[in-house]
């Protein structure tokens, strides 16, 4: 009789042993998923949203203002513009780059300042025209050989249509 008893023994810790077996191995896949886990946020630096950076500070040329004729279907001399410009870069090179050549850079901008007509700047589109103008005028390298300048934007900081 003992032997028969010996087997139900073994039979009763069977089902024991299996349910251990399962949650033993359930527990070793959690840990080894958190690890997982924790080791790819260690290897990005820390998460998504916390890896955002500040975006770089903004390049401001300002140059200085602008009074020209303006072009009038009566040759009317007594229209006038006068404009404040301060110019958007992508970085400090370009700045510097435009800053060299100063001169050339104001008499571009007053050659095109001197073409516009008084009509089309007294609405907000010829004002957006006007800012595209000036990108197309001042993208052309400013010496053989460069690359062309890049301008971001153009910013009014005065305007007056008299």
């Amino acid at each position: 009789m003992s032997q028969n008893s010996l087997p139900t023994a073994a039979k009763k810790k069977r089902p024991i042993l299996v349910i251990l077996l399962v949650l033993i191995a359930l527990g070793a896949s959690g840990a080894a998923g958190y690890s997982w886990w924790l080791m790819q946020q260690d290897k990005e630096g820390q998460p998504a949203e916390a890896k955002k950076l500040p975006p770089p500070a903004p390049v401001f040329m300002p140059l200085d203002t602008f009074t020209v004729n303006l072009v009038t279907p009566d040759n009317n001399p007594d229209r006038v513009l006068y404009i404040g410009l301060t110019l958007r870069l992508p970085d400090e090179e370009t700045r510097r780059q435009l800053n060299d050549f100063l001169p050339e850079v104001r008499s571009r901008l007053l050659m095109l300042l001197s073409r516009q007509a008084a009509d089309q700047l007294a609405n907000e589109q010829g004002k957006q025209q006007l800012v595209a103008q000036i990108k197309d005028v001042l993208s052309p390298p400013l010496v053989a050989g460069q690359p062309k300048q890049v301008v971001s934007d153009v910013l009014f900081t005065a305007f007056i249509l008299r």
